[in-house]
């Protein structure tokens, strides 16, 4: 065990004694003592180690010849000790890593379901397997209860993060995936049966279990390693706070988050003013004449174009919300950047049009593009004041399919 763990004051002054207190742990385990014994056990021979410490305290285990399998199980245990205390020394600015967000909720979810599986139900299987006694009967019944919760866990990816990806064109990955979950929960039913209606089938009862640890193992490590990276690339901040906010409504799995993500916001100038002005009060003043500021909204929402406008600072100020929009708004992407309004693999493209238009090497930029029964013609315009000065980018999007198709003429009088 490292030096920096023995320099510790636990009580536990030599390396030795370290050793073999983990080592009787181990053995403990595997008598049958436990859980919550073994953990505190755990807990007073380590002391109040941290994250790095205990990869050194499982390294060194390695080296002194302790099997690799051995070392899992009390990973598996620290992970329950310091359950939090992870998530604090290696706290995240990406949105993904802060509590709340759907990701790390899942992936917080995976941490409970690997230590349910892998060394709460993998330990009552070895017991299971030298004596099929009822109380080692029944301790495999309670686990697969507690695993049943992997349902919620599975539906909320399935109902609210796979309609997104189909979105994206991703159909054959959710798909897959999907028929693994409900093989997983199959496997939980049929196991339980058996161990409810137990008749001595005790190969059978085992082979069904090491299945179901197996499967959940291999979907964690797809979800984490295949599916969040890949949802990551994909999903906008608007599409992830949704998954976030109609959660709730479907559950959580043997945890749940603490508090509610909210995203970073930036600050509308308005809300520095009075609080008491409503939105329509007053009028604004042009060079061409004098409107209201219903009159302004009114007309913008008139126009035949969607319109956004974003500001110097790349944050979403406005966009207009006429009938039909060809892309759909929501208030929520006021106060956003717009870098987070987009896909992650199309976030350089923005950002190389805005470093042009902020340059001044363009002042305009167009796309066309098919969408559904219409053709989309959608044009970015550099906004600068009468000294030059950029004050940020206007969104032009428009239908011009009827204005591709108009031929000959026809004047005001006819």
């Amino acid at each position: 065990m490292s030096e920096l763990i023995n320099n510790r004051e636990q009580g536990i002054h030599h390396k030795s004694e370290r050793q073999e207190m983990l080592k009787e742990i181990i053995k403990e385990l595997h008598a049958g003592k436990p859980v919550d014994e073994v953990k505190a056990k755990f807990e007073e021979a380590v002391g109040d180690v941290t994250v790095a410490e205990i990869s050194q305290l499982e390294q060194s285990l390695m080296e002194e010849g302790i099997p690799v399998e051995e070392v899992q199980r009390l990973c598996s245990v620290h992970t329950a000790i310091f359950k939090g205390s992870i998530e604090e020394i290696h706290r995240s600015d990406k949105p993904e890593d802060q509590p709340g967000h759907p990701i790390h909720t899942w992936k917080m979810e995976n941490k409970e379901l690997d230590l349910l599986v892998n060394f709460k139900l993998q330990l009552h299987v070895e017991r299971f397997d030298k004596e099929d006694s009822d109380e080692n009967r029944f301790k495999l019944i309670e686990d697969l209860n507690l695993l049943w919760d992997v349902d919620k866990h599975y539906s909320r990816k399935e109902n609210l993060l796979f309609p997104y990806l189909e979105k994206y064109g991703i159909f054959g990955p959710t798909k897959v995936m999907w028929g693994v979950d409900d093989c997983i929960r199959m496997a939980i039913k049929e196991a339980k049966r058996k161990l409810t209606n137990y008749e001595g089938q005790k190969e059978e009862v085992l082979k069904d279990l090491q299945f179901v640890i197996k499967e959940v193992s291999e979907m964690i490590f797809k979800e984490e390693n295949i599916l969040f990276p890949m949802a990551l690339q994909k999903l906008t901040e608007d599409e992830w706070l949704k998954i976030a906010r109609e959660s709730d409504e479907i559950g959580y799995c043997l945890t749940a988050p603490t508090t509610e993500w909210k995203p970073v916001r930036h600050p509308l100038p308005i809300e520095k003013e009075k609080e008491d002005i409503q939105p329509e009060d007053g009028y604004v003043r042009f060079e061409t004449g004098i409107l209201s500021v219903k009159q302004i909204e009114t007309i913008l929402n008139h126009l035949p174009v969607d319109i956004t406008f974003i500001d110097e600072n790349d944050v979403v100020r406005y966009f207009s919300h006429g009938k039909e929009r060809i892309f759909a708004r929501t208030k929520a992407v006021i106060g956003r950047t717009v870098q987070n309004c987009h896909p992650p693999q199309s976030v350089h493209v923005v950002e190389q049009l805005l470093a042009e238009f902020k340059s001044g090497k363009k002042d305009v930029e167009d796309f066309w593009i098919p969408v559904k029964d219409k053709f989309v013609y959608i044009r970015y315009f550099a906004v600068r004041d009468k000294d030059g000065k950029y004050m940020g980018t206007l969104e032009f999007t428009q239908n011009v399919s009827g204005i591709r198709a108009l031929e000959g003429q026809k004047r005001i009088l006819s």
